[in-house]
């Protein structure tokens, strides 16, 4: 079914400065992996985000994985992650054998806080996930705070949060690593698919590169015979003398250009998305039925305009804003307990009843920076109409 105003569309029309950038990397770039756009780009992310180290992977997920890894989990840790929140931010841990426990949101921000995680942190807890999710900030200090009483390590999912403000620091650089997505529907895409990992580690720092590239290692010195014993060492990476097994998952020349200039406006992208949802936001506040999370800060950078609804049907609601207004709402973040694949996993279990009552009341809107002006007016209208309509019944 087409719909006058579609849910996932991509998230950006690229100026013509961005696509001369990328026909210039087609037509001259060599190498066309790991060169000097990928190193540019993970300079500026380090500028950006005030971190020492930055890099480029193939997507926010292989992030999580790498960041696991480097985790160096055992049998009987535990990893607390939300419940609502997107998959890669647990499958990474559970496949490597630790146990997850899931933690609630706060009913107003959506997101986990020290408060929500506090009584799912024991002495087994190894790692604390903390994704910020719709491009919301979450508050870290707390955390961070909580995490260092238990000796856990904290790992934030800032998928959605490129340029979110905590304070004087970007959420994503607060934790032991941090991971970006620069996939089609976030506010910066660098064609597609794509990601950066950052931390302030040293020894994280120092073996990232290995991990992300089949363990390759250069040799350090300057051979004559330059194939002998042969063009790249390969290592089996090691942390506090653990080995680690390596992946595939490097951000390609042309991605990393596109990165570099979006970068370059993400503050601007931000703040115009922002204001636009602030926009929809108060056109609708003579409607109670419908409870958002209003932030006019840079703590949100507003990814994605979701909204509980309260005392009216969801499912009526969304099927009434389909069907006669042509309007493509979702719904999002099924909580991870209820998949199957966790049940299967043993981690089916969950007292969590914020996140049950938001995602079982929750829309989310069509948002993309690519909908006109007129589309969002059009699903204003539509969403006044279909609440009017729901009041009626």
């Amino acid at each position: 079914m087409e719909y006058r105003v579609p849910f996932g569309v991509r998230a950006h029309s690229y100026s013509e400065e961005e696509i001369t950038e990328a026909l210039r990397i087609m037509r001259g770039s060599e190498p066309l992996t790991q060169g000097q756009n990928l190193r540019e780009f993970e300079r500026e992310i380090c500028r950006f985000a005030n971190v020492p180290f930055a890099y480029g992977i193939s997507s926010a997920s292989a992030g999580l994985e790498i960041a696991a890894s480097l985790c160096q989990l055992s049998e009987g840790d535990e990893v607390v992650i939300p419940a609502h929140t997107y998959t890669s931010s647990a499958y990474p841990f559970a496949k490597r054998g630790a146990a997850i426990v899931w933690a609630d949101i706060d009913p107003i921000t959506r997101v986990v806080t020290a408060e929500t995680l506090e009584s799912c942190v024991s002495a087994r807890t190894k790692v604390i996930v903390v994704p910020h999710l719709y491009g919301y900030g979450v508050e870290m200090q707390e955390i961070m705070d909580l995490a260092q009483r238990y000796q856990a390590l904290v790992i934030e999912d800032a998928a959605q949060a490129i340029g979110v403000r905590i304070g004087d620091a970007m959420a994503g650089t607060f934790g032991d690593a941090g991971v970006f997505s620069f996939h089609s529907h976030k506010n910066l895409t660098t064609l597609g698919e794509g990601g950066v990992l950052v931390t302030h580690d040293t020894k994280w720092g120092e073996i990232i590169p290995e991990l992300r590239h089949n363990g390759h290692r250069p040799y350090s010195d300057d051979r004559s015979d330059y194939w002998i014993p042969a063009m790249t060492d390969v290592v089996l990476p090691k942390l506090n003398g653990e080995p680690i097994w390596p992946m595939n998952c490097c951000l390609g020349e042309l991605a990393c250009g596109i990165g570099i200039k979006l970068l370059a406006r993400i503050d601007e992208i931000n703040s115009k998305k922002r204001d636009r949802a602030l926009h929809v936001i108060d056109s609708l506040v003579d409607f109670p039925e419908l409870v958002f999370h209003r932030e006019p800060s840079s703590r949100h950078n507003y990814y994605l305009l979701a909204a509980r609804l309260d005392g009216v049907s969801r499912d009526q609601f969304i099927r009434r804003m389909a069907h006669h207004h042509s309007v493509q709402c979702v719904v999002q973040y099924y909580p991870l307990y209820r998949y199957p694949f966790y049940r299967e996993l043993g981690f089916g279990e969950a007292v969590v009843p914020e996140t049950d009552k938001f995602y079982d009341n929750m829309v989310s809107f069509p948002f993309s920076h690519v909908l006109s002006e007129h589309q969002i007016d059009y699903v204003i209208e539509a969403t006044r109409e279909t609440l009017a309509w729901l009041r009626a019944q």
